[in-house]
């Protein structure tokens, strides 16, 4: 049946409004969980924290525009704090105030860099790292992040600064506990556990942002310790000092906070490195997180992964120039916004929108936060990050993944990200060798194609792993429009579990694109676990084998 040109615009425009509306209101309440972790991700990161809500704004204001993936939320992350801690010490050489400018130095350049790996189309990059690697690393970051932030939440100032001896501190820590500061952590603490243990529960609680139940605890809780004057107290005979040092401290005005990077180190080797870790480390989170996201959403169709990866290093290339934090699409807010119902790109907008507005007309709401509440935040974001149940899921998978895993992990607290993350990728090339895959075929894929009009059979020789897996993606895409595609891997020695879970979700995108994807030859192959992305080795195969 044909409408009327009158009733089909008219449906198009109350799509529009619902649309408009739901962004509106998805924003509001991710803004309500993006404004204290902004603040507590800046002071983690050894920045202002108004450096976290500028980046914020400015991926909501500018990223939206340039490519970004619609349902995704710009801003500062938790797995970027390590590196940008890094850079304000050791750039800064005792002077953290120069350490932050020529932090920012090494952002913007990497914006540049970022900027440049879109043009190359290099967001297939988010391809390459193997997940034991990927994960082995969040959870150092997530090690590295309650290390630090166990001491701010007990309102203790530690001696040690390396992640290990952190670690080692916490017991000293915890016997000269700030009690007035150590109630308002415990209590966030509380909170933020409470609520995810009953939100699987009571679905309605999880349309309840719970950084915002921390904040209506917290921030009476603070001005009932009159935490705004500097004062002493005592406590079962010991005498202690709270005051304005354990609130949020921001400029009177906006303006002011803005601060412009200095380049004067920014070609030094030190630099370099981070310039490395924030171009190469931010770009692959932000990528996985896109991924994740058009998973959880998969009416909303695949976002173009350099598009994307464009509009982080617009964002970032101005989010450095005005003093603030690297910026990424961020999977905890970006989980959110689909949760709250958004539907298009402008609930990043939004987000950015109520932020600016909030800092704007608002700044001594903000200065009430105690840093023992936003320290609460950052700790549960770091147990999510490096949870038991993390290392349960990998060793499920396989004993060689945990292997991998706890080598990207160990590597990463005794020294940093990008040492961590090579070794990871070493151990599995090593893994890879050990277990049939054939050393020139490592970054070479073997491939023979059967083309026909319906279907494309692609035989891989060799082996399957993550090092030549861009190559078969790249005959994958060269039969975008064929409706058939099957990968024959009866020939293979291996297919790594990298590969196995690239398949699952190129199988998860061909059925949206009303096509199919076939694997063949499988049968010949054993699991080296009964987990169904487990690496398969063929049954002929021999070598060293690490199996569960």
């Amino acid at each position: 049946m044909r409408h009327p040109p009158s009733a089909v615009c008219h449906s198009h425009e109350t799509r529009g409004r619902a649309t408009w509306k739901g962004d509106l209101v998805s924003g509001f309440l991710v803004f309500l969980i993006a404004l204290p972790l902004c603040l507590g991700i800046a002071m983690a990161s050894g920045f202002p924290p108004v450096a976290g809500i500028l980046t914020a704004v400015v991926g909501g204001l500018v990223s939206t525009w340039t490519g970004s993936a619609a349902l995704t939320i710009k801003g500062p992350a938790a797995g970027l704090i390590v590196i940008a801690l890094g850079a304000v010490t050791e750039l800064g050489d005792g002077d953290l105030g120069l350490g932050y400018r020529r932090a920012l130095a090494t952002i913007v350049v990497a914006a540049v860099l970022q900027i440049a790996f879109a043009a190359l189309r290099a967001g297939r990059l988010g391809d390459f790292f193997p997940s034991s690697v990927v994960h082995g690393m969040l959870a150092a970051i997530g090690v590295i992040i309650c290390a630090k932030q166990v001491h701010v939440l007990l309102g203790v100032t530690p001696v040690a600064k390396e992640p290990l001896r952190l670690l080692g501190e916490i017991p000293s820590s915890v016997a000269r506990l700030n009690p007035e500061i150590a109630l308002i952590g415990a209590l966030s603490l509380a909170l933020l556990f409470g609520h995810a243990a009953l939100a699987r529960r009571v679905s309605a609680l999880k349309r309840v942002p719970a950084p915002l139940l921390v904040l209506l605890v917290t921030v009476p809780l603070g001005v009932a310790f009159d935490l705004e004057h500097s004062h002493t107290f005592t406590f079962s005979h010991a005498v202690f000092t709270v005051g304005p040092n354990h609130l949020v401290n921001l400029p009177g005005n906006l303006l002011t906070a803005v601060t412009f990077p200095d380049f004067s180190a920014v070609l030094t080797p030190t630099s370099l490195e981070y310039i490395v870790m924030f171009a190469l480390v931010g770009s692959v989170e932000s990528l996985l997180t896109v991924k994740a996201v058009d998973l959880m959403a998969p009416d909303q169709g695949r976002s173009d992964l350099d598009k994307d990866l464009f509009a982080t290093g617009v964002g970032n290339l101005v989010a450095g120039m005005l003093g603030g934090l690297p910026m990424i699409s961020e999977v905890v807010r970006s989980t959110a916004n689909i949760g709250y119902g958004a539907r298009g790109r402008l609930s990043n907008f939004f987000h950015g929108v109520f932020l600016l507005s909030f800092v704007a007309f608002a700044p001594m709401l903000i200065h009430r936060i105690p840093l023992a509440a936003l320290a609460g935040m950052l700790i549960f974001t770091g147990v999510r990050l490096a949870s038991p149940g993390e290392w349960v899921k990998t060793l499920r998978v396989g004993v060689e993944q945990l292997l991998i895993f706890g080598v990207t992990l160990g590597v990463t607290l005794a020294t940093d990200l990008l040492l961590g993350v090579a070794a990871g990728i070493v151990v599995k090339v090593g893994v890879n060798l050990f277990n049939g895959a054939p050393a020139r075929g490592l970054f070479r894929a073997d491939i023979e194609e059967q083309v026909t009009a319906e279907r494309v059979v692609l035989r891989v020789r060799g082996a399957a792993v993550f090092t030549n897996f861009l190559a078969l993606k790249k005959r994958l895409t060269r039969h975008a429009r064929v409706p058939r595609v099957d990968v024959d891997l009866a020939d293979a020695r291996l297919i790594d579990h990298t590969v196995m879970q690239r398949f699952q979700e190129l199988e998860r995108e061909f059925s949206r694109e009303g096509r199919a994807l076939g694997l063949l030859g499988m049968e010949q192959h054993r699991g080296l676990s009964h987990h169904p992305l487990s690496a398969r080795k063929k049954s002929a195969t021999a070598g060293l084998e690490l199996t569960s």
